[in-house]
């Protein structure tokens, strides 16, 4: 008796693991049928039907969704005052500056700590240095030197993080 036991749990075990001892209810399983899914991505045009192989993307709504990273976010009004406060410094002192002489970035960075500006940025472009610096209460102050022309903005932070966007 105890011989018979043990094949029959053997062969139980056995039908469980290999999926024989399922029970069926007389009902056929479903086929699978094949569908076409998507091979490769297409523009949307108006007035072009696209091929079932296309999974359809708007261009326009993509390179705006790319450009993202460079919008910036708001700013509480606290923020806004202190930053316009230290604006019209930093104004000051690089508009004296670049009165002087071409401001490198180097200079810039060097004038914007003199003025009080926080963790200040600065980037060379073709004719002119760009700078950004953290506000006295959050927030940006960012700009541009361009010959003795100053323009200074304020604004939050950019999406990506920090104050001057990357190139």
């Amino acid at each position: 008796m105890k011989r018979s036991a043990v094949a029959l749990t053997v062969a139980l075990s056995f039908a469980a693991v290999t999926g024989c001892a399922s029970t069926t209810t007389g009902a056929a399983e479903p086929t699978p049928t094949p569908s076409v899914s998507a091979l490769y991505a297409c523009p949307t045009m108006e007035g072009v039907h696209l091929p079932p192989e296309c999974a359809p993307y708007d261009p326009d709504a993509a390179m705006a969704a790319n450009e993202r990273y460079r919008d910036r976010m708001g700013i509480d009004d606290e923020a806004r005052a202190a930053a316009e406060d230290a604006s019209s410094d930093i104004v000051a002192v690089l508009r004296a500056a670049a009165a002087e002489k071409q401001l490198s970035a180097d200079d810039v960075a060097a004038l914007l700590i003199e003025a009080g500006a926080h963790s200040p940025q600065v980037r060379t472009e073709a004719r002119s240095v760009l700078f950004a610096a953290t506000g006295p209460e959050g927030g940006c102050l960012f700009g541009e030197v361009a010959g003795t022309s100053v323009s200074v903005e304020i604004g939050g932070y950019i999406l990506d993080g920090g104050c001057l966007p990357a190139q």
